[in-house]
């Protein structure tokens, strides 16, 4: 199964959006703008929701038959790990592989060593990409990187052959992720993983790496946009040096991870990926979410009556929310309005503070971000939630749409 050249990962936590999502695609098509989708749901959100990895693929397909899509999708079992691989291999053909874990674990001194013997003459290749600053490591220092690196892609195999076993090597496409982790992989770093990976015989057809600056949810970036651009594009150098010197699938490219809304570096992203003439897969997933509680608050009455009474329940559970997005939210509590006064907002209000328009006045990112990652309160609500959404479809899938349009347009538009 070979992964198209532009894909984007699209989630949809409540299962409900997958039509309006697709519509998007399907404009950006009849502009001459072919990105794939790639529907994604992690552990964590089908724990929370009680939904189950069938549910994604049940989604997409009934959206592919409503829309008339006849293009490629695909499914992706989104940051799975050996541990839970299983439940996962029927219904998905995406498999991104998360291995940020295991950075650092133990490591065998022995196969660090034999690797830095086997590998250091392939640096050549990497050199010759003309990466600004790169400078020749010493022996000792890529011992050191291959500590850090070498027992995740260990780990990767190992979840990559399971696969494997149960789909055939043509039946997937293979991402390896190691975005999750607190320091940014360079260069360098990159094109020696992507050594050990083609050494575990891993056919990856994208690669997350963790770039610098901050990814929060829902937000825009926080960070040198210039750097960021600078580092993309050697990233994208060093991808391809290693592609030419292991082996690895032509079409390897980077994925990035984006926790959604990244406004202010989509156009580098663009610029470099144009340059290069390379793929790009893009993942920007929870802001469905947030468009449907806008969309709600939106169409008034029992709609915008839940959507404060969410705001009001988030902002009281504040900490356990927001504790397992610890490292991929800043939320200024003293920008937080209180729910006293949200509950006197019109549907205006609440849509100028909720959705992404940085040049709006109210727009405010701080309860976007607690609001991205307050999904919860909304699962808990069950049919009362969901049945809104039915009646309130119209609007809520114009707003989805439009939000994903409006991430197709900036990211792939000509």
């Amino acid at each position: 199964m070979i992964l198209e050249k532009y894909s984007m990962g699209i989630g949809d936590r409540f299962g409900c959006q997958g039509a309006a999502q697709l519509q998007a695609f399907v404009k950006a098509a009849e502009k001459g703008i072919e990105v794939t989708p790639v529907w994604n749901k992690s552990e964590r959100e089908h724990g929370i929701i009680h939904t189950v990895p069938a549910s994604v693929r049940q989604e997409a397909d009934a959206a592919v038959r409503q829309v008339g899509w006849k293009k490629a999708y695909h499914v992706d079992a989104d940051h799975i790990h050996g541990k839970i691989v299983d439940k996962y291999l029927e219904a998905a053909d995406f498999f991104t592989i998360d291995v940020a874990e295991f950075i650092g674990g133990a490591v065998d001194e022995a196969e660090v060593t034999a690797f830095v013997a086997r590998r250091r003459g392939s640096l050549k290749a990497l050199m010759a990409e003309g990466v600004d600053g790169l400078a020749l490591p010493t022996d000792a220092q890529m011992m050191a990187m291959m500590r850090k690196y070498l027992p995740a892609v260990k780990e990767a195999g190992r979840t990559y052959r399971r696969i494997v076993a149960a789909k055939g090597a043509d039946g997937f496409v293979a991402e390896v992720s190691m975005d999750e982790t607190d320091i940014p992989q360079t260069p360098l770093e990159l094109f020696l993983i992507l050594a050990a990976v083609a050494d575990e015989g891993i056919r990856a057809q994208t690669i997350a790496p963790k770039f610098s600056g901050r990814f929060n949810k829902g937000v825009d970036y926080v960070g040198d946009v210039a750097a960021f651009r600078r580092e993309f594009e050697a990233d994208v150098l060093a991808i391809r040096a290693a592609v030419r010197e292991f082996g690895l699938p032509a079409n390897l490219k980077l994925s990035v991870h984006s926790g959604s809304d990244k406004y202010s570096i989509y156009k580098p992203i663009a610029e470099v990926v144009r340059k290069h003439g390379v793929g790009l897969h893009l993942k920007t997933a929870g802001t469905t979410w947030l468009e449907e509680l806008a969309g709600l608050a939106a169409a008034g009455g029992e709609g915008l009556a839940l959507a404060r009474e969410v705001y009001a329940n988030a902002l009281g559970r504040f900490d356990e929310l927001c504790k397992p997005y610890a490292t991929v939210i800043d939320i200024k509590t003293a920008n937080l309005p209180s729910s006293a006064k949200v509950n006197g907002w019109t549907s205006k209000d609440f849509t100028a503070a909720l959705r992404h328009d940085a040049a709006c006045p109210s727009y405010n990112p701080d309860m976007r971000q607690m609001l991205h990652v307050g999904y919860k309160v909304a699962a808990e609500m069950g049919e009362r939630y969901l049945a809104l959404l039915r009646q309130n479809s119209s609007v809520v899938g114009e707003m989805v749409g439009a939000n994903v349009s409006r991430h197709l347009m900036a990211v792939f538009g000509v």
